[in-house]
């Protein structure tokens, strides 16, 4: 197992997320959600708490780096099946503090708080006491106030880049966030031109649905298309809303996501069955011009699929709008 040492004394940087390499030592310095970690060579037995983490580790070609992954969310990307299906899977969701240990992790990833939970592996503080160094997205710190205030396609970029330097791939992080922008401008690029659109982001439930407010993924996603979020005024990231405040704001476009759980309103088809059975939802702006975009789950949070999920909305916006203006 390689070196790995995680130094609660000193920083070298501020915030979360910010990543430089020392110049008078191999070491690599990163400090994560306000947590500084030096981690002395590249990590060999990484753990990548969900399928969003171990994506991006993938993306960036390190297969023969990860001990373990867990908490499958959706299906894998294509180009990146193979890879995965040769990752041990540790558990269905969070592997617990035993589990996660018992693979001998040298760093572990997750873009979700929830991960490092007691009843999952333990605070990121009780694993530097093992010698594991713990990394965690700028998106969901554990102290919330070092989230940042809307969630920017910049700190995706600067995770990637983090992931890659810590591994010693930091050229492969370069590539991949530049391909990551070319995507991102063109998509803004294509976007319909004086877009007039309320759009509202549906993730799941029925009763009390989680509705995307203004501090998330898809009010970014909605500012860079051009449109409105019709919960902007909404400053958490998935509130919990109801169908007479929906029904209020009568947004034009439902972006929905397709979950793959299997839980109440989480696949794609069972949200517009719902919406148009409802006696409220169905009378919505929305569901009666059938003006409906799907994205996948996994796509509605800071990862990898992000800039997918801008090119999904643009052209499901420009289908609709084109259509209709045509």
């Amino acid at each position: 197992m390689a070196a790995a040492v995680l130094t609660l004394a000193a920083a070298c940087g501020s915030g979360s997320g910010t990543a430089t390499t020392a110049s008078a030592s191999p070491a690599t310095r990163v400090t994560s959600c306000g947590l500084p970690l030096t981690i002395q060579a590249p990590p060999r037995q990484a753990v990548a708490m969900e399928q969003n983490a171990a994506e991006i580790m993938l993306t960036l070609g390190l297969a023969d780096h990860m001990a373990g992954t867990a908490y499958q969310t959706d299906p894998v990307l294509p180009e990146l099946a193979q890879s995965y299906a040769k990752v041990p899977v540790l558990a269905e969701q969070y592997p617990g503090r035993e589990a996660l240990l018992a693979g001998k992790p040298d760093f572990v990833y997750s873009m979700r708080a929830s991960a490092f939970a007691p009843e999952a592996a333990g605070s990121r503080q009780e694993l530097a006491k093992l010698g594991v160094p713990a990394y965690l997205s700028s998106n969901d710190c554990e102290d919330r106030a070092l989230i940042p205030a809307t969630a920017e396609f910049e700190a995706i970029f600067k995770e990637i880049d983090d992931i890659a330097t810590v591994f010693g791939v930091p050229e492969r992080g370069r590539s991949v966030v530049a391909d990551l922008r070319r995507r991102l401008e063109a998509a803004e690029r294509a976007a319909p031109a004086n877009l007039d659109a309320d759009l509202m982001w549906y993730y799941s439930g029925t009763k009390t649905p989680a509705i995307a407010g203004d501090t998330g993924l898809p009010g970014t996603i909605t500012r860079l298309l051009g449109a409105r979020n019709a919960f902007a005024d909404v400053r958490q990231q998935w509130p919990e809303g109801n169908w007479e405040e929906i029904a209020a704001r009568d947004p034009d476009v439902i972006v929905l996501a397709d979950l793959t759980r299997g839980g109440d309103g989480d696949s794609a088809e069972a949200k517009k069955r719902f919406l148009r059975d409802d006696p409220v939802a169905s009378r919505l702006t929305a569901v009666r011009n059938d003006r409906f975009i799907v994205v996948p789950g996994s796509s509605v949070d800071p990862s990898i699929r992000a800039v997918t999920a801008v090119e999904q909305v643009g052209r499901g916006l420009t289908r609709l709008y084109n259509k209709e203006n045509s």
